[in-house]
């Protein structure tokens, strides 16, 4: 499902989030940022993470054509990136035959 919400234009970065991120899945914070701005975008809530605030999952290119699934929620007027991975094959699936 690709969610048709206004999405806010900056980052909010937790530096520890951001270096644990790194050595765990090798995703700079401007390749998620990236995302974003790319098309297609697919986005969709993630009911089953949100226990104290609205969760979302994303998936999306970088500018390197990176396939990234990127959980974040929405503080205000910041994303803030929770965790990025690559996307696994079936979300790379989903997100390729997205129109």
């Amino acid at each position: 499902m690709i969610l048709p919400m206004p999405l806010p234009e900056q980052f909010e970065w937790d530096q520890y989030n951001d270096q644990k991120n790194w050595e765990k899945h090798r995703v700079q914070w401007t390749e998620c940022e990236q995302i974003f701005i790319n098309e297609p975008l697919i986005i969709k809530e993630d009911n089953s993470h949100s226990k104290s605030e609205q969760r979302f999952q994303a998936l999306g290119k970088t500018n390197n054509s990176r396939c990234l699934f990127v959980a974040f929620t929405v503080r205000k007027y910041f994303i803030r990136i929770i965790s990025p991975r690559d996307m696994s094959r079936r979300e790379r699936r989903i997100y390729e035959e997205t129109p």
